[in-house]
């Protein structure tokens, strides 16, 4: 056995009223009064057998149904002050309070969505900010010869710093390699006759760098290495005299050999790709 259950709740006799208006799909400015009063007592009736209580206006706006319906019945012409014909329609009164009914209930149902989104949201709780709105504001006491004087440091400061960078650009731009520098110490030495010796600080080209003072004295200790050149002092803290040995020119063979065998390479390389 099955029981079948269907219950409206309505707020007042006007949303009754514009819940049967809609179900018979009338336009409120075009009320079909005789059927929607019977409608309207009919819904009161079944509200009364099932011991609903209900309120005064319902029966209220029933009776106003039923005087409207029967003004409808009536000859609905008459005549204004001016002698003119006018229709009177006993709908305009109802027409308007339903208009503005439903003006006022969309309105509190989109407050009542807000409601139930703000309900989902959560705020973060106000904080006491007087800690820190509560200490007054703090002003620098400073004369005018006090400032000034900041001021000049300022930019002397600011003058030191561009300095600085513009040298370390510029000595950054200067920079050799020692590979570079190798082989400007190996042309300088063959340029001169044969067995003449050489000061160190010739072979500096930039006597004022430490930067070019290092690499040239790391240079040197590279070719001293592999025995191309060799080096003399005869005190301590005294000139440095360099001269080349014989694997100067060997070393120059080697590295030609080397490359010769390397060209043949890359040649043999490209024939056998074709």
């Amino acid at each position: 056995m099955s029981y079948r259950v269907r219950t409206n709740i309505f707020e007042g006799p006007f949303d009754l009223l514009v819940y049967l208006i809609s179900r018979a799909r009338m336009s409120i400015y075009d009320i079909r009064i005789s059927e929607i009063t019977a409608q309207y007592i009919k819904y009161i009736e079944q509200m009364q057998e099932a011991d609903v209580n209900l309120a005064s206006e319902f029966m209220v706006l029933a009776a106003q149904l039923l005087e409207i319906k029967s003004k409808m019945l009536l000859p609905r012409v008459a005549v204004d002050e001016e002698g003119e014909t006018v229709y009177e329609d006993p709908r305009t009164e109802l027409v308007a309070k339903l208009a503005e009914y439903q003006k006022y209930k969309a309105a509190s149902e989109m407050l009542e969505q807000r409601r139930e989104y703000a309900a989902l949201s959560l705020e973060k709780p106000q904080e006491d900010l007087t800690e820190f709105t509560g200490e007054p504001d703090e002003y620098l006491i400073l004369d005018a010869e006090k400032f000034r004087a900041a001021f000049e440091d300022f930019l002397e400061r600011k003058k030191r710093l561009e300095e600085i960078r513009a040298h370390h650009i510029r000595t950054e731009k200067q920079r050799i390699t020692t590979e570079a520098r190798i082989a400007g110490i190996r042309n300088f030495f063959r340029g001169l006759p044969e067995g003449q010796r050489a000061n160190f600080n010739e072979l500096v080209q930039d006597k004022e760098s430490k930067y070019d003072i290092s690499v040239t004295f790391s240079s040197v200790l590279e070719m001293m290495k592999e025995r191309q050149l060799d080096a003399e002092q005869k005190r301590l803290f005294g000139d440095i005299e360099v001269y080349a040995t014989e694997g100067l020119d060997a070393n120059e063979a080697g590295e030609a050999e080397e490359a010769a065998a390397a060209d043949e390479a890359g040649e043999e390389v490209v024939k056998d790709g074709e």
